[in-house]
C-alpha cells in the first residue's frame, strides 16, 4: 500500500491555511490504488465455453454463510492452500476457488495439482459450462439462473451443481465491477 506524504501547509497572520497555485503531484507522492493479486480471465476462453473436468483435482474445504452469504472466504481460501501442502499438493497460480451454495455453510473447492489420493480431495469429473460476468451487488441470483437455464438448454437438464468464483477482492471488486465466473457443473459429461 502506498502511503501519503505529508506535506507542509503555510498558514497566515489569520491562522488560516494560505491558498496557493497547486502545484503538480509527483507520481510517487500520488494517492495510487493498491494492487491486488486477483485473476484476470480472458471471455474468449471462460465465457460461454465448455471445460472437460476430468483431470481437474480439488481440495475441499467449507466457509461459514450468513443467510447464504458467504463470511471469512479469504481465511478459508488461505487455509486451503496450506493445508494442500500439508498433504503434498501443488496449488497452481491463480487456483480456482469455488464457492458452493448454503445458508449457513459453504462448501469451497481450491484447484489443486498432482495431487495425492487423499479423503478431501475430490476429482469431479466430467464437463463444466462456464459463464464470466459482471455481478454488482444484488443481481448474482439472477445471473446464476440464467446461466443455470442456459447449461439447461445445451445439455436437456440441470447441471448437477453450481459454483461461483469471485474474481475480485474489495481492493478491485468494484473497478472491474464484480466479475465472477459462474459454473455449472456435469459429473457424466452430457
Amino acid at each position: 500500500m502506498t502511503q501519503r506524504k505529508r506535506k507542509r501547509v503555510p498558514v497566515g497572520d489569520d491562522g488560516q491555511p494560505v491558498l496557493t497555485a497547486a502545484e503538480p503531484v509527483a507520481e510517487d507522492e500520488a494517492e495510487l490504488p493498491e494492487e491486488c493479486d486477483c485473476a484476470r480471465l480472458d471471455a474468449e476462453d471462460w465465457d460461454r465455453v465448455e471445460s472437460d473436468w476430468s483431470d481437474i483435482a480439488f481440495l475441499k474445504g467449507s466457509s461459514s454463510a450468513v443467510l447464504g452469504v458467504p463470511t471469512g472466504f479469504a481465511g478459508t481460501r488461505d487455509a486451503l492452500m496450506r493445508r494442500a501442502e500439508e498433504i503434498g499438493a501443488r496449488v497452481p497460480a491463480d487456483p480456482m476457488a469455488l464457492l458452493g451454495s448454503g445458508q449457513f455453510r459453504r462448501p469451497v473447492w481450491l484447484e489443486v495439482e498432482d495431487a495425492p489420493r487423499h479423503k478431501e480431495i475430490v476429482r469431479p469429473g466430467g464437463v463444466a459450462y462456464t459463464r464470466l460476468v459482471e455481478a454488482p451487488l444484488g443481481t448474482i441470483g439472477k445471473l446464476v439462473r440464467e446461466a443455470e437455464m442456459e447449461a439447461r438448454v445445451k445439455y436437456g437438464r440441470s447441471p448437477d451443481s453450481t459454483w461461483l468464483w469471485y474474481l475480485t477482492c474489495r481492493v478491485c471488486s468494484k473497478e472491474r465491477n464484480f466479475e465472477t465466473l459462474i459454473v455449472a457443473h456435469y459429473r457424466d459429461g452430457k
